[in-house]
């Protein structure tokens, strides 16, 4: 009789076969597709990143006034606008107002509902991030790919630092049970440096770091020496323009909660478990195998309460 997590292992396999009809991707995900050509210089990353933040009002500015608000010359923005593919500020306007109408005019019906308090309003935005993922996931072939590519890392290195343990600690806890290396590593500076050279050393060929604000300077070294190492990186964070993510093969960029003193991390938690899942469906004979054996010794050593 499987245990419960077995059951979940089987029975929540990804799959990309079911019919259904297109989601249009989030307006962050479009934006973040828009720009995601050539790596930009710092300049236009913060263009990037107003734009992103502050579609509703941005797509309407002036080039002057976009300018002042992001605090660059004039000139930068138009050479951001070819940057990524337009004739110049006027093509790319008209791109975001598109983007940007369409969104003010599925959203009109839930503006009218009632606001709540605050601890509502951080909830709605935790929904909004969800719903955005939500989004994301119509295509789950990068997902799948990624979770193949760290389940076949030997070892698998996860790298989180100052407020990106927990998520860190949370997808070590659960990789462990699926997978026969992982390695956690918490701590920046030298050991995390010690820590990623031995991880290539032993064979390894992925790190999964994350990096959560406020984003660390000791995150963005430690990815670099990863990558410097021989490793590739894939990466959990909630901005697709930054410097951490310029430096990660692949990065996975979803909203967390910012309406409270400290952030909630509703939908990164998301991503960790997709990536879990895709790295069960990876390797399924190992999975149950592992899951198996880990079930028997839990009941040896009585590790849980009777539910």
């Amino acid at each position: 009789m499987p245990s419960p997590q077995q059951a979940r292992a089987q029975a929540s396999a990804i799959t990309s076969a079911r019919a259904a009809a297109p989601a249009e991707p989030a307006p962050a995900s479009q934006l973040r597709a828009l720009f995601d050509r050539p790596r930009l210089s710092p300049g236009h990353r913060r263009i990037a990143q107003y734009l992103i933040e502050n579609l509703a009002e941005a797509a309407f500015l002036s080039i002057t006034e976009l300018a002042d608000r992001v605090g660059v010359s004039q000139p930068s923005v138009t050479r951001f606008a070819g940057a990524v593919g337009f004739s110049g500020y006027p093509a790319l306007r008209e791109k975001l107002q598109s983007i940007a109408l369409r969104t003010l005019a599925g959203g009109a019906e839930a503006a009218e509902e009632e606001r709540g308090n605050e601890l509502q309003a951080a909830v709605d935005a935790e929904i909004e991030n969800l719903e955005n993922l939500r989004r994301d996931f119509a295509d789950p072939g990068r997902v799948i790919a990624v979770g193949r590519e760290l389940s076949r890392s030997a070892p698998l290195t996860v790298l989180g630092l100052r407020i990106s343990v927990s998520l860190a600690e949370y997808f070590a806890y659960a990789a462990r049970r699926i997978h026969p290396d992982v390695r956690l590593v918490t701590r920046g500076g030298s050991v995390a440096y010690d820590a990623l050279l031995q991880s290539r050393e032993a064979g390894g060929t992925w790190v999964l770091a994350f990096s959560l604000p406020r984003h660390a300077h000791e995150t963005l070294t430690a990815v670099r020496v990863a990558r410097g190492a021989g490793l590739k990186v894939a990466l959990i964070t909630d901005l697709a323009l930054g410097p951490v993510a310029d430096e990660a093969d692949v990065a996975f960029a979803t909203g967390t909660g910012s309406r409270l003193v400290f952030d909630s991390y509703a939908a990164p938690g998301v991503v960790c478990a997709a990536l879990l899942q895709a790295m069960t469906d990876a390797d399924p004979e190992r999975t149950q195998a592992r899951l198996e054996e880990y079930e028997q010794l839990a009941d040896q050593h009585q590790f849980f309460l009777k539910d």
